[in-house]
């Protein structure tokens, strides 16, 4: 019965993490590597996919050691577990994509302390079972991987007029400030007004 209750809450897990609380549009969470990687939208879902790894593998693991865990050392073992995680993903990406992991450069090691993975973890994973927790750390995942693939596929249409490497237009004007540092703040501004004013219409 309880198995059947925890399937009937997938669907609530996935419209929470990817709309009513997107970890980046929503919560503001993440918000160092959504400004500083998604110059191009292969970057924003190259970090939201890393991100989203994380976030699955920890849950997962946390929701299985955390009620061994005494209440005073609790958030020291869940940055070790993360950790773990974010160490082996690094490795991989350096052997299998060395690109990405260059282009990503500190923000792969920084997942440790982003504070959707900590968060949920002690929101989420540390009180529910491994099932849900994975889907838990899935939707958040998604929600994030979303968010960063449309930040970089936007500053990266109308800062160099491509999408995914692939020119769209050699002849429309460019706004090579998109890709720079004040692109960044001002797609957010824009895409995270957007969001409400939606979830405003619709509420």
């Amino acid at each position: 019965m309880s198995k059947i209750s925890g399937i009937s809450r997938i669907p609530r897990i996935f419209k929470n993490g990817i709309v009513e609380n997107n970890p980046l549009f929503v919560q503001a969470l993440g918000m160092c590597p959504a400004l500083a990687v998604t110059t191009s939208a292969t970057n924003g879902l190259g970090m939201g996919v890393a991100t989203t790894s994380v976030l699955v593998c920890s849950n997962i693991a946390i929701s299985l050691v955390a009620r061994f865990l005494p209440a005073n050392v609790r958030i020291p073992c869940y940055i070790v577990i993360i950790a773990t995680f974010v160490t082996m993903l690094e490795f991989m990406l350096e052997a299998y994509m060395p690109a990405l992991n260059q282009a990503l450069g500190i923000f792969i090691p920084l997942i440790v302390v982003n504070c959707i993975v900590m968060g949920r973890a002690e929101a989420f994973a540390n009180k529910n079972g491994a099932f849900l927790s994975a889907f838990d750390g899935l939707a958040m995942g998604l929600g994030f991987t979303a968010a960063l693939t449309v930040m970089g596929a936007v500053r990266e249409i109308l800062g160099t007029m491509s999408i995914f490497g692939i020119t769209i237009s050699e002849t429309f004007p460019q706004t090579i400030a998109m890709i720079l540092p004040p692109g960044a703040f001002i797609t957010l501004a824009f895409l995270m007004a957007l969001i409400n004013y939606v979830r405003g219409r619709t509420a």
